[in-house]
């Protein structure tokens, strides 16, 4: 089975403008992720809007595509630079988190010996230790898991809702899973999400990934207990680099 890792980056983030091209160790944000995406899938490719981080990564030697700047997603810029792609299975890799483990991505990866795999992500079991504030965070997506692992929903609500139990014995009663934004899929299937259009549930609680579910596409998980630092802000930048510091 051939994989494909596609990176996207744009240059017009909200909170943070530039930030692929932020510098990092000396180096841009987003050479730090393909190189890391690169010791286990050699094919990574960059998916851009822009010029100036598309000459940036042919600089390094790294490789990148033009596409759209009118995509709605990442999912669906990796599908325009996935439509020309000999690979079986595409994983798409967010473009702000330069410290990426590459135990993850082989986590991913392993979904697709599963032949009723189309889609793939990754979940993290939630740590009890973090406390209520986290749980009920609406930024952390909880996601639930059938027999299969193959996941049931993701809502920015506490799920599962445990019924006669007072919340504070609740991480007593339930196990919780968190999501983290890696996903892979089938390059056929790809194609497919990409031409959905938004669906209700997708709308209510802004998660791309409810669109599918909604459309009877399945998603299967598997578990990592890394840690991920991704960078949304100059903040965040800040704190990496002390990261980097403490690391190398």
């Amino acid at each position: 089975m051939k994989f494909q890792a596609i990176i996207p980056a744009r240059y017009a983030s909200t909170r943070f403008p530039g930030k692929p091209l932020a510098l990092l160790g000396g180096k841009p944000m987003i050479q730090h992720v393909w190189e890391r995406v690169s010791e286990v899938i050699p094919c990574a490719v960059v998916a851009t809007d822009d010029r100036r981080i598309f000459d940036a990564v042919e600089d390094f030697g790294g490789k990148a595509v033009m596409t759209s700047d009118s995509h709605r997603s990442g999912t669906d810029r990796c599908a325009e630079a996935a439509a020309t792609s000999d690979a079986d299975v595409i994983i798409n890799v967010q473009g702000d988190e330069p410290f990426i483990d590459p135990a993850q991505l082989q986590a991913v990866m392993s979904c697709f010996d599963d032949p009723e795999t189309q889609i793939a992500t990754l979940v993290r079991p939630f740590d009890p230790a973090a406390g209520f504030e986290a749980l009920f965070d609406p930024n952390l997506v909880k996601v639930v898991i059938d027999e299969r692992d193959f996941a049931m929903y993701f809502s920015r609500s506490v799920i599962p809702y445990v019924r006669g139990v007072e919340w504070p014995k609740w991480l007593e009663t339930a196990r919780y899973h968190t999501h983290i934004g890696l996903y892979a899929y089938r390059r056929d299937i790809l194609g497919r999400l990409a031409a959905l259009p938004q669906s209700a549930l997708e709308k209510a609680e802004s998660l791309e990934q409810l669109r599918w579910l909604q459309n009877g596409y399945r998603i299967k998980v598997a578990r990592s207990n890394s840690p991920t630092i991704g960078i949304d802000t100059p903040d965040d930048l800040a704190a990496a680099e002390k990261y980097l510091s403490n690391i190398q």
